[in-house]
């Protein structure tokens, strides 16, 4: 059975993510019988909306399968109303009750949209879209003091998990309503360690709150 509530959900990703780490997946869901069985139907337990970057493919690094995860991926993990519609009907129409705001270490795009704020350019094409996406992180890291990359990609995840709630009434209502869970996940790429940067718990008024600086693991908790 998938985890039904948020605190089992994220648990089960960490559960997961661990034993990728450690190089023994069990690689669950991933077999023919399982393929026919969500044939008709899907009830993935967590919503990941995600960087595009070819190292971080979700299923890989968490060791899930086959309906397990709903997966949105935008460089940077931009989350515009495409995205916005994406998360609403799995939270609301599939009644997925974790939404994981997924990033990582080196981001091109924090880079790049780093580089078009200091030079005071900007990308041709709809590449411009994605650094004006990225370009309030970077405002917000400043008035904080924050210059190393690293640092400055933690503080875009916790934005993206800001925007994700701002902007969708359906997603923070969900929350608020104790039926969803918010949170934004730092990828380390050599190590392939996952960390807590921001949650809005299930149950709050929506509102994200920092997570402790050290990597927060839930099977370890407690």
């Amino acid at each position: 059975m998938p985890p039904i509530t948020p605190e089992q959900a994220l648990a089960e990703l960490y559960a997961g993510n661990r034993r990728f780490v450690t190089g023994a997946p069990h690689h669950p869901n991933q077999d023919a019988g399982h393929r026919a069985a969500v044939a008709d139907g899907q009830h993935p337990f967590a919503v990941l909306v995600g960087c595009s970057d070819s190292r971080l493919a979700a299923e890989i690094i968490f060791d899930r399968g086959l309906g397990d995860l709903f997966v949105v991926r935008t460089a940077g993990h931009t989350a515009g109303p495409e995205v916005l519609g994406s998360v609403e009907y799995a939270v609301t129409v599939l009644g997925t009750p974790l939404v994981v705001v997924l990033g990582h270490d080196s981001c091109g795009a924090v880079q790049a949209a780093r580089e078009a704020v200091r030079t005071g350019t900007s990308p041709s094409g709809h590449l411009g879209a994605v650094v004006d996406a990225v370009a309030p992180s970077l405002l917000r890291a400043a008035r904080e003091g924050v210059e190393d990359l690293d640092g400055i990609v933690d503080i875009h995840i916790a934005q993206t998990v800001e925007a994700l709630l701002a902007r969708s009434s359906v997603l923070a209502g969900e929350v608020a309503a104790g039926r969803c869970t918010v949170v934004g996940l730092s990828y380390r790429l050599s190590a392939g360690e996952v960390r807590t940067v921001a949650e809005a718990p299930a149950g709050s008024p929506a509102t994200p709150v920092p997570a402790p600086a050290a990597p927060a693991d839930p099977a370890l908790a407690g």
